[in-house]
């Protein structure tokens, strides 16, 4: 039997101003940094083999944050762009509640949460290559990367934690939860909350919660 843990990063310095983030590589805020020390106080009781993250350093440093309060500095680390947060496209930068007082709010809803609808494409100075993801693009890269990475380790019985995004992150969840389109439109990641799977040997999920 194996686990995995899955942790958004802690609260970034964009999540405080209530702005949307994307691949804009912004620091944690100091509420994030102790988000992720207090998980890392939660999992000294687990033990980890390997450790998955994105490109962003609010990711990497709560990885780092978590394995340095749990003891456990001297683990395999792999960083990739697979586990990065969708693109947000032009939205990148703007308040969010700004944005819903000029869009609407279901329709930010529709952009923030749905599984296909992506956000604007224009190009502006946050998105020079008017590219935007949708959470089925982010899927697209993220479980495919879950499927030849990550999990042949959980299924090998290797221990592991990944620190991500919200988003990427729901990918994952989606897949291993089997939600359909309508239910992801609801799923929400908490910044700094350790998600644990277990797994047996065939790798079928045994149990689910939140520490």
């Amino acid at each position: 039997m194996s686990y995995c843990v899955l942790i958004r990063h802690g609260e970034s310095q964009w999540n405080l101003e209530n702005r949307f983030t994307g691949w804009v590589d912004v620091p944690l805020s100091p509420k994030g940094e102790q988000e992720a020390k207090a998980a890392g106080e939660k999992l000294k009781a687990y033990t980890f083999d390997l450790a998955f993250t994105s490109k962003l350093k609010r990711a990497n440093d709560t990885l780092r944050f978590i394995l340095a309060a749990s003891g456990q500095t001297a683990i395999p680390m792999e960083f990739d762009v697979a586990l990065n947060e969708r693109h947000y496209g032009a939205l990148q930068g703007l308040n969010k509640a700004e944005t819903a007082q000029k869009y609407g709010d279901e329709q930010v809803k529709v952009w923030r949460r749905s599984y296909d609808v992506p956000p604007p494409k224009d190009i502006t100075e946050l998105n020079p290559d008017g590219y935007s993801e949708s959470l089925k693009d982010t899927a697209a890269r993220t479980l495919p990367y879950w499927e030849k990475k990550i999990f042949p380790e959980i299924k090998n019985g290797k221990n592991i934690i990944v620190a991500a995004h919200g988003n990427s992150l729901r990918s994952i969840v989606m897949h291993l939860d089997n939600l359909t389109k309508e239910q992801v439109l609801e799923l929400n990641i908490p910044t700094g909350a350790p998600l644990l799977y277990r797994f047996g040997p065939d790798g079928t999920i045994l149990e689910r919660k939140y520490l």
